[in-house]
């Protein structure tokens, strides 16, 4: 057996964390779902389930991760002394691998994007046009770039990969973040995307299927369910108040996703005031990658002498946004082949991330039946049942003094705070609740 890594610092550990809960959900995800769900009236409702019901399942992950020291697969049945438990784990393994092999492919696109802007800057129109063209071979380049990307980090280990590069490319990403911020807030039309994005429209605050959205963005948004967190949280030093430590990457994701709705949604009425058509056939908000790729780089076409560096920027953000996430799913089939298989970590990642890579290969060949198919049922339908069967696991199946044992590492006064007297019954009883009741109105719908 392979030794396992470790954090080497409770910075690197909530960078690295956030890093993965941060990604395209949060950047363009967040803000659209925002602007076409009664502005702030989302915000709210995505605020309120981050908290009673992400929250949650994010220190149910977390904990089974730090005691169990394992991959993803091997770790539920040490927590409930039942094999046929690892079930879960493989269900987590199969969907963070099916999202990766989709993610590379956006991920590839971005790098693209970024490349035409930086050509264009430079004269090199023609390749510039290739860039941005959606052909086969501008797709599977770009996907094997990303890839290989990805993969380097990971092949480094814990430390020395995922820490020492997520701790680089967060405060790069709210760098980048903060600048575009105030660059598209000084524009025309940017006063009404602020409008949008403050405003509440209360109607909208108690309708379920907002509460849908809502729920679906929180679970994507904090990468739960797929083992990305239960991984992370293994390589935690038992030292470490879990509480607060999970409480923090909640806080940063969830800042990350309102300050990417402070860019977004006001460039979109910026690009609108610039005669861009924001709005599809239906008369809603265009959103994802009809936003990112179509509305988006309609207005940065404008955009002369030093403003022609704000595309590259924008790309630039999404790409980092995309790895600091893309190396944390990869992260979690790699720790199983190491563990209980090779125990060669690099030989993991080429054999893990060339098998990703022939899954997006596929996606590819068949892009318009299995792209949106994959994403759907990975995002909406996956994820959240996974968060459904770790409040019953841990909720149900794991002693409840082991795992008091485990939460008063790092906080020995626990057991007298608000929290423990509140989050094992909510476990059991609130979240699995709630999640049923959004799913039962959302196949209803």
């Amino acid at each position: 057996m392979a030794t396992r890594g470790e954090f080497s610092s409770k910075f690197g550990f909530v960078m690295a964390a956030a890093g993965s809960a941060v990604g395209l959900g949060n950047i363009w995800g967040f803000p659209t779902q925002v602007a076409s769900n009664g502005g702030a009236a989302f915000v709210f409702v995505y605020l309120v389930l981050t908290f009673v019901l992400a929250y949650p399942v994010l220190m149910a992950e977390l904990l089974v991760g730090r005691y169990a020291k394992s991959n993803s697969i091997d770790a539920y049945p040490k927590i409930t002394n039942y094999k046929k438990s690892a079930f879960l784990g493989v269900w987590g393994t199969l969907t963070v691998s099916s999202i990766l092999a989709f993610y590379s492919i956006v991920g590839g696109w971005l790098m693209a994007w970024a490349l035409h802007y930086f050509t264009s800057l430079i004269g090199l129109t023609a390749i510039a046009a290739w860039l941005v063209e959606f052909s086969f071979e501008r797709n599977i380049l770009f996907t094997v770039l990303f890839s290989i990307l990805t993969l380097l980090i990971v092949r480094q280990g814990v430390a020395a990969g995922i820490e020492r590069w997520s701790v680089r490319l967060m405060p790069i990403l709210l760098g980048l973040m903060s600048i575009l911020i105030v660059y598209v807030g000084l524009q025309r039309g940017a006063s009404e995307g602020w409008s949008v994005f403050i405003f509440p429209n209360f109607s909208r605050v108690f309708d379920i299927d907002l509460a849908i959205s809502a729920m679906g963005q929180a679970f994507f948004s904090l990468s739960l369910g797929v083992g990305t967190m239960l991984i992370y949280g293994s390589y935690l030093s038992k030292s470490e108040n879990m509480v607060s430590i999970g409480a923090l990457v909640a806080l940063v994701d969830v800042g990350v996703a309102i300050l990417a709705g402070a860019l977004i949604i006001p460039a979109m009425y910026v690009a609108q005031a610039s005669g861009v058509d924001i709005l599809d056939g239906a008369g809603n908000l265009i959103s994802g990658d009809g936003l990112v790729f179509t509305v988006l780089p309609a207005l940065f076409d404008n955009m002369r002498g030093l403003a022609s560096l704000v595309p590259i920027g924008f790309f630039t953000l999404l790409l980092v946004a995309a790895l600091t996430s893309s190396i944390s799913m990869l992260e979690v089939p790699v720790s199983y082949i190491t563990e209980r298989k090779s125990g060669d970590r690099a030989k993991a990642c080429y054999w893990v991330a060339g098998a990703i890579l022939l899954a997006s290969l596929i996606i590819l060949l068949n892009f318009d039946a299995l792209f949106g198919l994959v994403v759907s049922l990975t995002t909406e339908y996956s994820q959240p049942l996974l968060g459904l069967f770790i409040c019953v696991i841990v909720g149900w199946f794991w002693n409840r003094n082991q795992l008091l044992e485990e939460i008063r590492l790092g906080n020995p006064e626990i057991e007298i705070t608000l929290f423990w007297k509140i989050w094992p019954v909510y476990l059991q009883f609130v979240c699995p609740l709630i999640i049923l009741l959004l799913f039962y109105h959302s196949f209803q719908s």
